[in-house]
């Protein structure tokens, strides 16, 4: 298993603009080998928001077939020269592989 973990730090009262663009329907979910995708606020009581998507793969094959496909190149074209929300405050990305998965334990 392969994954892919953004995290996006936004200004106070903004998390649900990333939940919501993350949590749509889109073309990601029909692509081979997608698993699924988890979208994570972290508790602050005040002050930057943090929103983590997980974006989890069958194999890292799959998700570079993801990063070359013409519909995913296309969504980053079509936002070229814009300029980023002033929301955000910053956006960084990571890749894993899984080594280890524990499940719950059936009695």
């Amino acid at each position: 298993m392969f994954v892919q973990v953004r995290k996006t730090v936004v200004t106070a009262g903004n998390a649900d603009k990333i939940v919501s663009r993350f949590s749509g329907e889109g073309i990601i979910e029909k692509q081979e080998g997608f698993i699924d995708s988890t979208v994570l606020v972290k508790k602050v009581i005040r002050g930057d928001e943090e929103v983590m998507v997980i974006v989890r793969w069958e194999s890292e094959a799959h998700w570079k077939q993801w990063e070359k496909s013409d519909a995913h190149i296309a969504g980053h074209k079509a936002n070229l020269g814009k300029q980023k929300p002033e929301y955000i405050v910053s956006s960084e990305g990571d890749l894993y592989e899984v080594k280890s998965v524990k499940k719950a334990a059936v009695e």
